[in-house]
C-alpha cells in the first residue's frame, strides 16, 4: 500500500505540472513521459522556468523536434532533460568529441611538426642522395611555415640536389575523403582533401579587385603556386554576367579554376584544390628552386611506405602549437582541424598508417569509459561533416562533464570555445551573456552544446539538439532562450 501510495501521488504530481505546462496532444506536444524529469532534478530550476523551457519547445516549428541535456556542474546534478535519448545529427558539435578524446592523451597535446630530412651525403656542392618531408597533417602549415623550410633548406652547404624530392605521407591511409562526405561538396573550403602534407589547408584564396577606370578586374590568388591555372573571366559592372564565382572541375580533379561573373568592387572566395599532397610538393619544389636557390635533378613524388630516418640528417622543421589547432577548430568550426585530431588519436592508438576505423574504436572505448553503450550512437567521422554521425544530447553533455573534471584538458577546450557576442560561430548572438559553446548546423539539423555560467557562479553543461527544422533563425533563437534562462 505504501508503494502505491507513492506511485499516486507521484502520478498527481505529474498530471499538475503536465496541466501548468500546457501539455497537449498532437504535433510538438511534449507527453508527461517525455517532458518531466524527477522533482529531485527538478529542484534546481524553479517551476516556472521550467514552464517556460517547455513552452518553447511547444512553440518550435511544426515537424521538428529536438534532444535537451542541462547538467549542474557546480553542484553535480541533472536539472533538466528533454528526449536526451533522442539520436540527431551532432553536425559540428562531434568536434567536441573529437577533441576532448584526443586531449585525453598525453601524445594528443603534442606540437604538429612537419620535417625535412636528407638521405646521402654531401660532396663539395652537391647533395648525392635524396630530400625527405615528413608530414604530421598540420592542419596549420601556411606560407610562413613553407618559407620557413625552404630558408632553412637555403642555409645548408649544398647548391645541387642530385636526387629526388619524396614527400613522406605514411602517417594516414590513401582517403582524402571521410565516411559520408558529399561528393558535390568537394569544391567548398568546408571539405578539404586530407593528407599528412597539408599547403594552405589545401585552398586558393581568389580575389577579384575591379579598376573603375580602366573597367577591367584583376584576379590574384594566395598563396602562390604553379600548381593550379587561373581563367579570369570576370566582367566589370554587367548584371548579365551573373554574380561573382569561382569553380572548377573538380569532378575530373581539375586545377585548372575559372573566375566569373560580375564585379563592381572587391571579392574573394576560397576554392580547394585537387591532389593535396601534390600541391604542398610542387610548391615546395617551385619556391626550392626559386627562393632556396637549389639546383633539383630529380624529380618529386609522394609515398605512403614507411621511411626508417635512422641514417638521414635531419634539416628543418616547422611545429604548430596543438592549442592553435584546437582554437581554429572550436572557434571557427574548422573541419581540417578536426580531421587532423581525429586522425592523430588513430595514430596514438597503433594505426600506421592512421585510419578513421581506428579513431572510432578510440572514441567508443572513451564512451564507454563515460559508462554509456558506444553501440548505441554512430560515428563516422571527426567533424560532424559526416551525414551518418548520430549522437544524443546525454552524450554530449557526458561529454563536457568529463572534461569538466579533468583540467589538463578543460584548460585547452574551454578558451577555445566561441564566445557568446565576441568570437567564433555565436559572436553574433546572445551578446552580454555567459556562454562558451560549439556550434553545429546541417541543412535540417542544428545545434548548440558547452557551457553557461550564471549570476550565482554555477556553471551548467548543455546540449540541445534541434532536427527537421529549415529555419535556422528559429533553431538559433530556441537555443538562445534557453542558454540566456539558464545565465541568470
Amino acid at each position: 500500500m505504501k508503494q502505491v501510495s507513492h506511485l499516486l501521488i507521484i502520478c498527481i504530481l505529474v498530471v499538475s505540472i503536465a496541466s501548468l505546462t500546457g501539455c497537449k496532444t498532437g504535433n510538438n506536444a511534449t507527453t508527461v513521459a517525455e517532458k518531466i524529469i524527477s522533482l529531485e532534478q527538478q529542484s534546481d530550476l524553479t517551476s516556472k522556468q521550467v514552464r517556460y523551457i517547455d513552452s518553447l519547445i511547444l512553440a518550435l516549428p511544426k515537424g521538428s523536434d529536438v534532444g535537451i541535456s542541462i547538467y549542474n556542474l557546480t553542484k553535480d546534478k541533472q536539472v533538466y532533460t528533454y528526449k536526451e535519448h533522442k539520436l540527431s545529427c551532432p553536425a559540428s558539435t562531434m568536434k567536441l568529441l573529437t577533441t576532448i578524446t584526443a586531449l585525453s592523451y598525453p601524445e594528443g597535446r603534442l606540437p604538429f611538426t612537419t620535417q625535412v630530412w636528407y638521405s646521402g651525403n654531401i660532396s663539395r656542392d652537391t647533395l648525392q642522395g635524396n630530400i625527405y618531408i615528413k608530414g604530421s597533417m598540420d592542419p596549420e602549415f601556411d606560407d610562413d611555415a613553407m618559407n620557413s623550410l625552404i630558408a632553412q633548406i637555403k642555409s645548408q652547404p649544398f647548391k645541387v640536389i642530385n636526387g629526388q624530392i619524396i614527400g613522406d605521407v605514411s602517417l594516414k591511409d590513401s582517403l582524402y575523403w571521410g565516411y559520408g562526405w558529399m561528393w558535390d561538396d568537394a569544391p567548398y573550403d568546408y571539405q578539404p582533401q586530407l593528407s599528412p602534407l597539408m599547403f594552405h589547408k589545401g585552398l586558393v584564396t581568389i580575389t577579384a579587385m575591379p579598376d573603375s577606370v580602366q573597367q577591367t578586374i584583376s584576379v590574384t590568388a594566395k598563396p602562390q603556386s604553379d600548381y593550379y591555372t587561373i581563367h579570369n573571366n570576370c566582367v566589370y559592372n554587367s548584371s548579365q554576367a551573373g554574380s561573382f564565382n569561382v569553380r572548377r572541375d573538380y569532378v575530373h580533379q581539375s586545377n585548372h579554376i575559372y573566375v566569373e561573373g560580375n564585379v563592381t568592387k572587391k571579392a574573394s572566395a576560397d576554392i580547394t584544390i585537387s591532389d593535396v599532397p601534390q600541391y604542398f610538393l610542387q610548391t615546395f619544389v617551385q619556391r626550392l628552386k626559386t627562393v632556396g636557390e637549389k639546383i633539383i635533378i630529380g624529380p618529386y613524388v609522394s609515398t605512403h611506405n614507411p621511411i626508417d630516418y635512422d641514417d638521414m640528417h635531419l634539416i628543418a622543421t616547422w611545429s604548430t602549437d596543438c592549442q592553435a589547432v584546437v582554437t581554429q577548430m572550436l572557434k571557427a568550426s574548422d573541419n581540417l582541424n578536426a580531421e587532423t585530431m581525429f586522425y592523430r588519436l588513430a595514430s596514438i592508438n597503433g594505426s600506421h598508417p592512421a585510419t578513421a576505423d581506428v579513431a572510432i574504436q578510440a572514441l567508443r572505448k572513451q564512451i564507454t569509459n563515460l559508462g554509456l553503450q558506444p553501440d548505441d550512437y554512430r560515428i563516422m567521422d571527426g567533424s560532424g561533416l559526416s551525414r551518418y554521425d548520430c549522437l544524443t544530447p546525454e552524450l554530449e553533455v557526458a561529454f563536457l562533464k568529463y572534461t569538466y573534471t579533468h583540467p589538463d584538458i578543460y584548460k585547452m577546450v574551454f578558451p577555445s570555445l566561441p564566445i557568446a557576442g565576441v568570437d567564433g560561430t555565436i559572436r553574433g548572438r546572445m551578446k552580454g551573456y555567459n556562454v562558451h559553446a560549439k556550434t553545429g548546423s546541417f541543412t535540417g539539423y542544428n545545434a548548440l552544446a558547452g557551457y553557461v555560467t550564471n549570476t550565482s557562479g554555477e556553471t551548467f553543461a548543455f546540449s540541445i539538439m534541434n532536427q527537421n527544422i529549415f529555419s535556422e533563425q528559429k533553431a538559433h533563437e530556441f537555443q538562445d532562450s534557453i542558454c540566456k534562462l539558464l545565465c541568470k
